[in-house]
């Protein structure tokens, strides 16, 4: 029996109107968030931030860039899909993925702003990116290599090659995507890709990666239904730096989540 491939066209849809509604803006999870009295901060969704799965400090400090991102950028954290959906093992997850990004990676920090497990749990990854989100600048991470000072980005618990997400995580993802757009004035039609659109890898799989037509779609629906302007602002395709091939003697696993550091990042 062939797997089921995720949520379909109108599954995500259905997902984006759940998004946009008060559940994932306020507090769905059972976490308390202050939030400012903007436009964008009205449509952050419910988080669990650094403090509430026990992040480390960051090795050294994150480097914040005032101009905004150009790209949000979809990834599969290339791990299990857990049948788990809780609370406790969402922020496992962060703690986790932080601990192998700094003790294996030699990173900084936790690599993504952002991650979603499959529960649809969402957590602030790495430090200062709900800060900066708020105010309009850029958290540089280390998730798309020679891009990180364009792009922010999501991790999605989970492998994608030949199952979907879950619908939470789905709505979830839709929900992070339309508050990104919305804060940085970004058009989801050209701002959404994947992380394979900018690296030799599989990531986020090819299920999911056929699945950001509709994404697109549900989050332009989402920021049109909260009044929020649809922005133009984004590299263009011409002007992105492109990631060298995939070594022959590199092993191919390596890449079902890809290269988060490349030449030209200037952080770790």
């Amino acid at each position: 029996m062939p797997q089921r491939h995720g949520p379909d066209r109108r599954a995500v849809l259905r997902g984006a109107a759940v998004a946009s509604g008060a559940a994932l803006a306020g507090g769905a999870f059972g976490v308390s968030t202050a939030h400012a009295d903007t436009s964008s901060a009205a449509a952050e969704p419910a988080m669990y931030f650094r403090a509430d799965w026990g992040a480390r400090p960051p090795s050294s400090p994150i480097q914040v860039l005032a101009e905004p991102p150009s790209f949000v950028v979809v990834h599969h954290t290339a791990t299990p899909n857990s049948a788990d959906h809780s609370e406790a093992h969402a922020l496992a997850l962060s703690r986790s993925i932080q601990n192998f990004h700094m003790d294996s990676n030699g990173w900084s920090d936790a690599g993504q702003q952002f991650t979603i497990s499959r529960g649809g749990h969402i957590m602030e990854g790495r430090d200062r990116a709900v800060p900066a989100v708020r105010e309009g600048q850029h958290c540089v991470g280390a998730h798309v290599a020679n891009n990180n000072s364009t792009c922010v980005g999501i991790e999605n618990e989970g492998t994608y090659m030949d199952e979907g997400p879950t619908q939470a995580l789905t709505d979830s993802l839709v929900a992070t995507l339309a508050w990104l757009c919305g804060a940085y004035g970004l058009n989801p039609q050209e701002a959404i890709l994947g992380h394979r659109d900018f690296n030799a890898t599989a990531c986020p799989g090819d299920v999911l990666y056929a699945m950001l037509p509709d994404l697109r779609n549900a989050v332009t629906g989402v920021m049109l239904s909260r009044g929020l302007e649809i922005g133009t602002r984004t590299v263009p395709v011409q002007d992105r730096p492109t990631y060298p091939p995939v070594p022959a003697d590199e092993p191919s696993r390596e890449f079902d989540h890809g290269p988060g550091r490349g030449a030209d990042d200037f952080t770790r």
